[in-house]
């Protein structure tokens, strides 16, 4: 079955990203997924993030760049909010609770000074894959479409950046996202804990250092770290 929905967006997707997940875009799930994405917009359902859009942690971040990934789990469903980086918004969007949270933790633990806009495409340049578990959402609906075999995809994803050789950093901050964890080759370093969720945030994300930790690990193996300022 031909790519009905999500063409458009593998149209800037990496070379390399592309080799390694060939089987997986070519599979039937992956093709059950696409016409389920097609036939709720063909049935006017408005669907975040913009189509061209759904793989922008991909094309922002190719394998060989990737230093750290950061888990979350489905885009926010609000109008204009999501471009296809967990956690991020554009410029012109207010921020996210939850990311107004990683802001606060930031701060606390590096001493970014402040942060003026929600946008973490500077992150992704830098090597920090934004991955969402599941990567499209139906409008004002949260986590309407946990159900339609996103994990395929990114199961696969985080499957070939832990066979990398090249050490990189893993933050898994929900259950959904911890899950991968074992998973992971022992040459990576994992850090779990809390959601920065305001709904779980004060029960360990904050002070949890996991930006330093991150920076401190990636530095040792020789890798740079990441300029966690927007």
């Amino acid at each position: 079955m031909s790519m009905a929905y999500l063409a458009p967006a593998l149209t800037d997707f990496p070379a390399d990203w592309h080799a390694v997940l060939a089987e997986v875009l070519a599979s039937p799930t992956f093709a059950q997924l696409d016409y389920a994405l097609w036939a709720q917009h063909q049935a006017g359902m408005v669907i975040y993030p913009p189509r061209e859009q759904v793989f922008a942690a991909l094309a922002l971040t190719p394998l060989s760049k990737v230093k750290v990934v950061i888990v979350g789990q489905d885009p926010y469903h609000g109008e204009g909010e999501a471009h296809g980086l967990a956690f991020s918004v554009p410029k012109e969007k207010a921020i996210p609770p939850s990311l107004r949270n990683i802001f606060k933790e930031i701060q606390s633990d590096i001493g970014v000074p402040h942060f003026e806009h929600g946008d973490l495409t500077a992150w992704a340049q830098q090597g920090v894959l934004l991955l969402n578990t599941v990567l499209t959402v139906e409008k004002d609906c949260a986590n309407t479409h946990s159900k339609l075999g996103w994990e395929v995809v990114t199961k696969a994803v985080v499957a070939t950046v832990s066979q990398q050789p090249t050490p990189c950093v893993f933050i898994l901050w929900r259950a959904s996202a911890r899950r991968y964890a074992a998973k992971i080759a022992p040459q990576h370093c994992v850090l779990e804990g809390w959601h920065p969720s305001p709904l779980s945030a004060w029960r360990g994300f904050f002070g949890c250092g996991h930006f330093s930790k991150a920076n401190a690990f990636l530095q040792e193996k020789g890798r740079g770290a990441i300029d966690w300022q927007n």
